[in-house]
């Protein structure tokens, strides 16, 4: 099959361009980069005048005539190498807003791979209208808009994920359903809204690359090192100040065992392998199921706190605690989890073999290569 990917988040569409790579699949991948996290794309498409005094300029001009250039500048690039994007039989969207641009130049975009390439499909991974609407009726027992339910930011802070809201978004995510044949949910953050909605063919799990992942056996012999990583945008809405109050209390109270590793908004290589060093990765509170980075931690050997809800643990037949720490928004719950592995760090090990199997066993990129297969055949 001939094959293009649009958009990219946490590298998922890269692992699954080389699993269909292995499959002798032709893939091309467009994105962006995501931002300053700086994904390799086999086309790149420059975001524009977001930073210094360009940015100013930008937001004068959006407040007085509507006019986003940067989202003018990426559809201008991306038609301006139109004949590439000809011709595929399978097209697939990271999210219903790939490129993160006004949604009516995605609709433009949309309609013009839905006229020139056999069938498009979407995958739901990354905020978009399904979810968020979920978490804003509440529908969560716990979600990434709890901050904003509790004051702790305003509307305006959270615009990023609140604004597949407005009108334009969600029309934007019934013009993007109209011309897909099918929608994937990439965990199970975004499968529990897609449940019995339309079009949605079910969750493919996240496709990791453990041949680019060295699996790095715990020492239990010295200090804990705990890794925090920090994307300053998105520091409530990933729980960083439930992490970074629970960092404190372990401090204070293990002093001579443990240390913390803390960065913020590091491009992706840079990341990875600042923590290589850690014993345990702290990647979000609220979720339900492992993102891209806390699953490549755990390939890693890493043992990562993050989301391993009832639905992920029945879902894979997973006892609690099997392979990575389920996280809720509890100071105190974190304490108590943090604290146990640092007093029994022999848990540390068992976890960080288990983590690897589980991502060799549920995660191989060419295994979910052939899912996405099977769905775009299928749907």
């Amino acid at each position: 099959m001939k094959i293009l990917l649009v958009g990219e988040y946490s590298r998922l569409h890269n692992s699954l361009k080389e699993g269909l790579l292995a499959l002798s699949h032709e893939v091309t991948l467009v994105s962006t980069g995501d931002a300053f996290k700086n994904y390799p794309s086999d086309i790149l498409l420059k975001r524009k005048f977001d930073s210094g005094i360009l940015k100013k300029i930008k937001v004068g001009l959006y407040r007085l005539f509507g006019l986003d250039i940067t989202s003018l500048s990426l559809k201008n690039q991306f038609f301006q190498q139109k004949e590439q994007f000809k011709g595929f039989d399978a097209v697939q969207f990271i999210n219903e807003s790939s490129f993160g641009i006004l949604p009516k130049y995605e609709k433009e975009i949309i309609s013009f791979l839905k006229n020139n390439n056999k069938k498009l499909f979407l995958l739901s991974c990354g905020t978009d209208y399904t979810s968020v609407k979920y978490a804003f009726e509440k529908k969560f027992r716990y979600s990434i808009l709890d901050p904003l339910f509790e004051g702790k930011v305003s509307e305006k802070d959270f615009y990023p994920a609140l604004k597949y809201l407005n009108p334009e978004f969600e029309d934007l995510h019934k013009f993007t359903l109209q011309n897909v044949k099918g929608v994937a949910a990439s965990d199970f953050d975004y499968a529990i809204p897609l449940q019995g909605t339309e079009k949605y063919y079910g969750l493919i799990p996240n496709p990791i690359n453990t041949k680019k992942l060295q699996f790095q056996p715990i020492s239990s012999k010295g200090k804990i090192i705990i890794f925090h990583g920090i994307n300053r945008e998105n520091y409530y809405k990933k729980g960083n100040d439930y992490f970074e109050a629970a960092l404190k209390k372990i401090l204070q109270k293990h002093p001579s065992k443990v240390e913390v590793i803390t960065v913020e908004n590091v491009p992706y290589l840079e990341y990875i392998e600042k923590y290589n060093s850690a014993h345990i990765l702290l990647d979000q509170v609220f979720a339900y199921d492992q993102g891209y980075n806390a699953l490549e931690a755990m390939a890693k050997g890493k043992v990562v706190f993050t989301g391993a809800e009832t639905e992920f643990l029945e879902w894979f037949n997973l006892k609690e605690d099997e392979v990575c720490i389920n996280t809720l928004p509890d100071v105190d719950y974190l304490v108590k989890k943090l604290e146990n592995l640092i007093l029994n760090p022999e848990k540390l090990t068992r976890i960080s073999e288990n983590a690897r199997q589980f991502i060799e066993r549920e995660h191989d990129y060419i295994s979910i290569a052939k899912k996405y297969l099977e769905f775009w055949k299928e749907a």
